[in-house]
């Protein structure tokens, strides 16, 4: 039976014979007695195994290493000792893969750093185990969440001819020989390549995904996607997960609505279904962890213009790195301040036109578009969204302004011509979830294989 089986309801097994299958996280061993501390992965507890010297294969099992593969047959009783409430009185361990002394995962604290190195054994430790167990039902929280609320669950393409990120921004993709590469007027021959033409893979599905809005009213994308950007920060990664909704007959007051309800949806699922987790992370990670989830779900987020932003990090007296402009970005220590400053949950609105993404609603004042952040304390930006722009004439303008390929979106385009309507969708990095879930803080430390700058182990 499995761990998470028996802990559900533990007293119906008690003084029972049971099965148990799983691996050796530690072994203490005295001359007439021993311990194992046991685990099988399905829940975060643990399970003591004593067993003693009536035994007939005792010096056996005293020799079993930490690591190894066992099935445990035992009797389950309330423990005799401290530490925990039950343990199982064992009948016989048959050792099912054993495991060299030299074995990476010892029952020591590991530096993340060295964890890394480990990426294919890391999972057996107490923190990975919980980071990635948390990782899982975050993910299901996401689709209960969609799926509830009647949104369409679409698998957008990886491989793509056309993406709102830019090709700047995106991998190629080719079955040419990149040791003969056929040329025609100096330039790469992608006439000759498998789709006959340059392709990409993914750095959103927004575009695809606004095509099926047109048709289902609600729909979200949840999967992988890749960028190229050369950044080796503790947020940034070259492949990761994105949801992103996109919503017919919505404004950007809804769309804040729609992702306000939602995290607070998934973040309370996560408190209801992984408390041993979080427990373990408060403790061991980030002091205050779970009382910083209990408060997002319990606060009313703040709306904000980023102009009214601006003018109160400006007011603050506070004296910032990066000083504050009305027409750019704002920094990471501004993103704390504001947070901070509200003591909750802030969305920023209404930014200036020239710092956000060309499919974005230009606002009547023609300076800003409707294009929002939201920044969570501890964490800064969480989710981006905007209104997209129905006028064709402006988008039209817009794409010639950002140099976008309009061969290759005039799908998109079209989409204003067949029936368009006002429409808004917002996206949220998975791993930025995950790490604010979590309090760790790399992203490389929630994703199983990180793919960043000059990493692509495994």
């Amino acid at each position: 039976m499995d761990l998470k089986e028996l802990y559900l309801d533990i007293e119906k097994y008690l003084d029972k014979e049971i099965t148990l299958q799983g691996w050796i996280r530690n072994h203490r061993k005295q001359k007439e007695f021993g311990f194992i501390d046991f685990s099988d992965g399905t829940c975060f507890k643990h399970m003591q195994l004593v067993y003693d010297n009536k035994l007939k294969d005792f010096d056996e099992i005293q020799k079993f290493h930490i690591g190894s593969a066992i099935t445990v047959v035992g009797t389950l009783i309330k423990s005799q000792g401290s530490g925990q409430d039950y343990e199982v009185a064992v009948k016989s361990i048959k050792l099912e893969g054993d495991c060299p002394e030299d074995y990476p995962m010892q029952p020591k604290r590991h530096s993340y750093e060295f964890l890394r190195e480990q990426a294919y054994l890391r999972p057996r430790t107490n923190v990975f185990q919980a980071v990635f167990k948390i990782r899982s039902v975050a993910a299901q929280a996401i689709h209960n969440y969609f799926q509830k609320n009647n949104y369409v669950y679409v698998h957008t393409p990886l491989l793509t001819t056309a993406d709102c990120e830019g090709s700047d921004q995106m991998f190629k993709v080719t079955t040419l020989d990149m040791n003969k590469v056929p040329t025609k007027e100096g330039k790469a021959d992608f006439s000759k390549d498998l789709f006959g033409k340059q392709t990409y893979i993914t750095g959103s599905g927004q575009l695809h995904g606004e095509t099926f809005a047109m048709a289902f009213k609600k729909i979200y994308t949840f999967g992988p996607t890749f960028r190229t950007e050369n950044s080796n920060t503790k947020t940034h990664a070259n492949e990761f997960w994105m949801i992103e909704p996109e919503m017919a007959f919505m404004h950007l007051d809804d769309l804040m609505n729609v992702e306000e309800e939602m995290l607070k949806s998934v973040v309370s699922e996560v408190l209801e279904k992984c408390h041993n987790e979080l427990e373990f992370l408060d403790k061991f990670v980030q002091n205050g962890l779970i009382e910083k989830l209990e408060k997002l779900v319990s606060s009313a987020f703040v709306r904000i213009t980023h102009h009214d932003a601006i003018k109160l990090l400006l007011e603050s007296g506070e004296k910032f790195e990066f000083t504050p402009s009305y027409d750019d970005d704002i920094a990471k220590e501004h993103e704390k301040w504001i947070t901070d400053h509200f003591n909750s949950p802030v969305f920023i609105y209404n930014w200036p036109k020239d710092i956000k993404a060309w499919y974005m609603k230009l606002n009547d004042d023609g300076k800003t578009v409707a294009a929002v952040d939201l920044e969570v304390p501890g964490s800064g930006e969480l989710m981006g969204g905007s209104e997209r722009e129905i006028d064709m004439d402006k988008l039209e303008e817009l794409v010639k302004i950002h140099n976008v390929d309009r061969k290759q979106i005039e799908w998109y385009l079209n989409l204003r011509k067949f029936g368009g309507c006002y429409h808004s969708g917002f996206g949220m990095g998975f791993e930025r979830l995950i790490m604010y879930l979590t309090g760790i803080e790399n992203i490389r430390d929630v994703i199983p294989y990180p793919r960043t700058p000059g990493n692509c182990e495994y």
